[in-house]
């Protein structure tokens, strides 16, 4: 008990925690990871290192009466040289699914980036801080505080004015998303608002977002945390990050994917998997990568620099990429019936990018993120859709 402020600290340990794949103990706390031990070791590059450290989903659950929660946690953010800092990642804190007060953490460690392509960084150590909330509701209720999706976090300790234990299991599906940075959440402001939070909470299931900004790359490593993972439902989106960064010809992606998809099936042979083609982006519609920033115009955003000539050579497009997509579900559906495929342009579209323009000509904004994930929760979870809830 706190003399000074009369809270109860209570350590955080793993059953405060979901949305991860592993934690691992620091000087600190806690660090929760969203690829398992064996894969960080195999990952090629530091742009992917700091992306599934960034806690998109992760959130702490907890029953509780208190009406001042503090959370310490210490956070890592990141700035890019020549730029001026982005503002603080935000903790979103629910009570009982509705979202009730925010709070963000000053200082922290600094990962300076020096070369925007890598991600190569420099390092600065900082103090943790407190995230604060106040004025809750009285009474028993379940809170659910997600962690900036953007921002490193480093989860110490609870101080509440009231006891708190991990909330209790609700039985609900697990939905399993692996995607690229538009599933972890690029150009959102809040975590709870990344569009599979919002298609998450529609639909009523526990998220495990395996979405990573630049990497979604169909890496086997990637496939193997899939295939391990105990889920309900299972979903991929692929695409974008194969184009941006020129990663594979025609004659690679193929054979890719279809690997993707057996080795999640050695793991999960009957659960319902969607393979997710990419989102509008005029960008890459009919240009290949590799993508570049784009200051010209005094803020960031991306050009395409392939030759569009080169897709005869089997360089890729996002509309390349779709017909791939379609094709290899169609050909597997035969014999995986649980196999689906959604078109990213049911999820945004010509007549979406029209009234909700990409910011930055490839992630959409807060109001982009809340329309794919509308449309996601009605494609995906209504009674007709893949992920419908059905009973015996």
């Amino acid at each position: 008990m706190s003399t000074e402020q009369n809270l109860i600290t209570t350590p955080i340990t793993a059953d405060f925690l979901r949305g991860h794949l592993d934690l691992e103990e620091t000087a600190h706390g806690l660090l929760p990871h969203r690829l398992p031990a064996r894969a960080r070791r195999q990952i090629p590059d530091d742009r992917l290192a700091v992306a599934e450290a960034q806690p998109s989903g992760v959130r702490l659950a907890f029953r509780t009466t208190a009406t001042t929660v503090d959370l310490d946690t210490l956070p890592t953010k990141r700035v890019y040289r020549g730029f001026p800092p982005p503002p603080d990642g935000v903790y979103d804190l629910l009570v009982d699914g509705r979202l009730t007060a925010q709070a963000t953490v000053a200082g922290g460690n600094l990962l300076t980036i020096t070369a925007l392509q890598t991600q190569t960084a420099e390092f600065t150590p900082g103090p943790a801080g407190t995230a604060h909330f106040t004025g809750l509701p009285a009474g028993d209720k379940d809170i659910e505080i997600w962690l900036p999706h953007a921002e490193i976090t480093e989860v110490i300790a609870l101080r509440t004015d009231g006891p708190v234990e991990p909330a209790p299991d609700k039985a609900r599906r697990v939905w399993l998303h692996h995607g690229s940075s538009i599933s972890h959440g690029s150009n959102a402001v809040f975590p709870s608002t990344i569009w599979p939070a919002l298609a998450a909470s529609a639909g009523g299931v526990e998220l495990i977002n395996l979405g990573f900004g630049g990497s979604a790359l169909a890496d086997p490593f990637t496939a193997r945390a899939m295939r391990d993972t105990p889920a309900d439902l299972i979903s991929v989106k692929l695409g974008i990050n194969i184009v941006n960064s020129d990663a594979m010809r025609l004659r690679a992606f193929v054979p890719a994917v279809h690997g993707f998809l057996d080795t999640i099936r050695e793991g999960h042979p009957t659960t319902p998997l969607l393979l997710v083609s990419p989102i509008l982006c005029p960008t890459h519609e009919h240009t290949p990568g590799p993508l570049m920033p784009d200051l010209s115009g005094g803020t960031l955003r991306f050009k395409a620099t392939g030759d569009p000539a080169e897709t005869a050579a089997g360089r890729l497009t996002l509309t390349i990429v779709r017909d791939i997509l379609a094709d290899i579900v169609s050909q597997r559906s035969a014999e995986d019936p649980n196999l689906h495929y959604l078109d990213g342009l049911d999820l945004y579209g010509e007549s979406d990018h029209d009234e909700l323009p990409l910011p930055d000509a490839i992630h959409p904004g807060p109001e982009g993120h809340r329309r794919i994930g509308q449309n996601f929760a009605e494609l995906v979870f209504a009674n007709n859709g893949p992920f419908a809830l059905t009973t015996g």
